[in-house]
């Protein structure tokens, strides 16, 4: 979903944010013909994401800027690690310095994050996948899906129009037996849409299942009702775990056996890595 097409219109809207009418520190303070050779470094450790956008920002504030990327997403480094070289027009550097970090800060800490939680699940020997959520930055979905994705963790549905999700509001608006509604639900859809149903019980998931989904969602389950829906579901569908899974709970969920456990901390309240850019 990260296009180019997408990441100039974008970085073009947050550098046109940050500099609206130029950039008058640089223009006063830095001469026209002024070069500079900077390196991103990393502060901390972490995983990349980011560099296409990277580029971008450098590139479409002044063509002449080099961007030479040491680090390719998905990338694991440690601090102190330089991960990009940008040289060229000093002034065109200057204006899109902190347009370029914070994307390249926000992307990489995404990044890292779901690495950790990859990493938590694999310690286990679970196979289940981590995914993220549509409680994304708006404007910035794709972004923040493909730091996901950089980060080894897998992309839930991008939006509302490319799978069927019903939530419980929608089941409480269902006419009728819930078991035959979903079933109508599953012969309007087409052939190859993913149909997905959230439970927030364990008296649901029997008529759920038999409504013939691709996958039920069960939310903010105890590990004890986890283990249950898993035996009951009995490989039917795919399962997926959500609601309140964080670093420490992550291992223990995967371990009931569910398929994919979605986290919507990956994307909603991120910590930005830190990362600089130093002249050299």
């Amino acid at each position: 979903m990260l296009t180019p097409a997408l990441i100039r219109t974008t970085v073009a809207r947050a550098l046109e944010e940050d500099a609206p009418w130029g950039d008058i520190s640089a223009e006063l303070v830095v001469d026209s013909r002024a070069q500079l050779r900077t390196e991103m470094r990393a502060r901390e450790g972490g995983v990349f994401a980011g560099g296409q956008v990277l580029r971008e920002a450098f590139t479409q504030v002044d063509p002449r800027i080099s961007v030479t990327e040491l680090a390719a997403d998905g990338k694991a480094f440690s601090a102190g690690a330089v991960l990009a070289r940008v040289a060229g027009p000093a002034r065109g550097i200057l204006t899109a310095e902190r347009t370029a970090l914070n994307f390249s800060q926000r992307m990489s800490g995404i990044a890292t994050e779901t690495a950790h939680y990859v990493q938590a699940v694999a310690a286990i020997g679970s196979a289940a996948r981590i995914a993220d959520t549509r409680k994304t930055a708006p404007g910035l979905r794709a972004f923040d899906k493909h730091a996901v994705a950089c980060g080894g963790g897998s992309n839930h549905r991008f939006g509302l129009s490319d799978a069927i999700m019903i939530k419980d509001n929608h089941l409480a608006a269902l006419e009728g037996d819930t078991t035959a509604a979903l079933r109508r639900v599953r012969a309007r859809a087409g052939h190859t849409t993913a149909f997905i149903v959230e439970v927030d019980s364990l008296e649901q998931v029997p008529d759920v299942v038999a409504g013939g989904p691709t996958g039920i969602l069960l939310d903010n389950f105890t590990l004890e009702d986890l283990r249950a829906a898993v035996e009951l579901i009995a490989g039917r569908c795919v399962v997926e775990a959500s609601g309140g899974v964080s670093l420490s709970t992550v291992g223990e969920i995967a371990a009931t056996g569910v398929d994919i456990i979605s986290v919507g901390a990956l994307t909603h309240s991120v910590r930005a890595l830190d990362l600089g850019l130093d002249a050299r």
